[in-house]
């Protein structure tokens, strides 16, 4: 089995978000079951088969959270990756869309607490719900529609899905203001689930395990 350690680092040492120092690592295997060639990352990489891999079949997550991408560039169909192991594409995707994994930054997780305000229109007009220190697998059982066109991320890191139960494409939210639905790249304004993304630097466990 062939590895890579200081060369992979040294090409992903971009800039590093959250602030965290060393407090992110991932290794990315390039076979299912975390075998084949590998290499660690400390730092956000904007191409995995830039030299690298010729394409990734399994991720470990020692810390984080991370945020990984379909395509190169941190662009196309979005995956959390919390702490934990990733044997194959489909236990990192939620809506089976796609087993393409090509590059992936650490997600900013800026405290323990959460707060997030979704509206029904864009520039955060229309119904309202908050959501405090909760994970809410259905927004319709919280008597909110499915229409999501705007987000406040007033505090902590949340992911929001497609459709109930944490399936379909994941849209993560870092703190901070979303006008318009295209913010989080999402082709329409439609989100019917949505949990909280925990760090182990607060939350012992570190991770989220679907029911």
């Amino acid at each position: 089995m062939a590895e890579q350690h200081g060369a992979p680092e040294q090409a992903a040492a971009g800039k590093s978000h959250g602030g965290l120092g060393g407090g992110y690592k991932v290794t990315v295997y390039e076979l299912e079951n975390f075998q084949g060639k590998r290499c660690e990352l400390t730092a956000e990489c904007p191409n995995l088969t830039d030299g690298l891999l010729e394409k990734v079949g399994s991720i470990q997550v020692e810390s984080g959270p991370w945020l990984a991408f379909e395509r190169r560039a941190f662009r196309g169909e979005q995956f959390v990756l919390e702490k934990g192991d990733y044997p194959r594409w489909d236990a990192w995707s939620s809506s089976r869309h796609s087993d393409s994994l090509l590059s992936l930054r650490p997600l900013h997780v800026d405290g323990p607490d959460h707060k997030l305000h979704l509206f029904e229109s864009p520039a955060f007009s229309g119904r309202k719900m908050e959501i405090v220190d909760d994970d809410v697998p259905s927004l319709w059982a919280h008597g909110f529609q499915d229409r999501v066109a705007s987000v406040r991320a007033i505090n902590g890191t949340w992911v929001g899905y497609e459709f109930p139960g944490y399936r379909g494409r994941q849209f993560a939210f870092e703190r901070g203001e979303y006008r318009h639905w295209n913010e989080w790249a999402a082709g329409q304004p439609q989100m019917q689930s949505v949990r909280r993304v925990r760090d182990q630097k607060w939350h012992k466990r570190g991770c989220f395990l679907s029911s």
